[in-house]
């Protein structure tokens, strides 16, 4: 049975930009009106709010390749929710959608902002995790960016979060040896539960480099980077000859109130001949059929599974945010809406 349309919403809206680790004070929740939807217009009632690492960089303003979120406005990311008011022939009360316009428990839109979903019996947060912009994040940096082939020894930092988990179990599958770095014995548990061959609990390790050598006595192929800092460093240590970088997020960085130093050993990129590539997930929307194929096909058959870190309430999404942070989160960090 469709939800009901609503006739007010609750949003996290930015009240202030953060300077270094984000707070609880610069989010606020406010009540605003939701109206019927409009001519040609959809109402959609959020069901699950993703919560992501990059939000943090659109807390500045300064140009980048998405706006600046704006104080006093809503947050946007991503959601999935259920039509519940359609004045749109391509939408109907009780279709699953995906959308930006997350961090808010109801809104009224075009359609040109919503992708309906078949949900082929799977949970709808799973199309904001491994079914969705995550697992293609994982997909592309994966197979287009980095090459990954059989044979081939992978470095996975943050293995146990959103993108990590999924990057681990495509490479294995792809015919590589993993090595997965996470922080904790319960994160680096999942890790062995995922099959990975290597992992490192970076929190107990007083020199990275050394574990990853240890790891790793032959070297690298593919590093993805999710973290930058000490396991930059020790993957540049660890690359093989004409070994590739996929840099997805340095989330060590993305609270520094004064810019850190580069690697100093970022000259063995030149010796070793090495690539890095950054990379936007957007890059490759126009290969998401081919990343739905694969993705469907291994979760069908059972070869690709993900743990997620559920909150409850839109109250709630502010410190699931910081919770990213400090490390709290194991997988895909989500928030149920009521």
């Amino acid at each position: 049975m469709p939800h009901s349309p609503m006739t007010q919403s609750r949003e996290v809206r930015l009240t202030s930009r953060p300077h270094g680790l984000p707070q609880a004070a610069n989010f606020e929740i406010a009540t605003t009106p939701l109206p019927p939807p409009g001519e040609g217009e959809v109402q959609v009632k959020n069901l699950f709010m993703s919560v992501d690492p990059y939000m943090r960089g659109r807390m500045y303003d300064r140009p980048s390749y998405v706006p600046p979120f704006e104080i006093g406005k809503a947050l946007q990311g991503g959601a999935v929710g259920e039509v519940c008011a359609s004045n749109s022939a391509a939408f109907r009360p009780g279709d699953l959608v995906s959308s930006m316009l997350g961090w808010r428990e109801a809104f009224n839109a075009p359609p040109q902002y919503l992708q309906k979903i078949d949900a082929q019996g799977l949970p709808p947060q799973t199309f904001l995790g491994a079914a969705g912009m995550t697992g293609m994040t994982a997909w592309a940096g994966l197979t287009k960016i980095a090459g990954v082939k059989a044979g081939d020894t992978v470095f996975v930092s943050a293995a146990a979060g959103a993108v990590g988990q999924i990057v681990c179990q495509i490479a294995k599958l792809k015919g590589a040896t993993v090595i997965g770095s996470a922080g904790g014995a319960e994160k680096c548990a999942w890790l062995r539960d995922l099959g990975v061959d290597q992992v490192i609990d970076y929190k107990a390790e007083p020199d990275l480099t050394a574990a990853l050598g240890r790891a790793a006595p032959k070297g690298i192929d593919v590093y993805f980077e999710n973290v930058g800092g000490e396991h930059l460093v020790a993957a540049l240590n660890a690359a093989r000859p004409f070994a590739r970088f996929a840099l997805c997020g340095m989330i060590s960085n993305y609270n520094d109130t004064e810019p850190q130093p580069g690697p100093s050993n970022i000259i063995m990129a030149v010796g070793k001949r090495l690539r890095l590539q950054g990379f936007i997930v957007s890059d490759y929307f126009d290969q998401t059929d081919a990343f739905v194929s694969d993705m469907t096909a291994w979760i069908r058959a059972g070869q690709v599974k993900w743990r997620e870190s559920i909150d409850n309430g839109i109250e709630a999404a502010p410190n699931a945010f910081l919770k990213l942070f400090t490390g709290e989160n194991i997988g895909k960090m989500l928030v149920k809406l009521d």
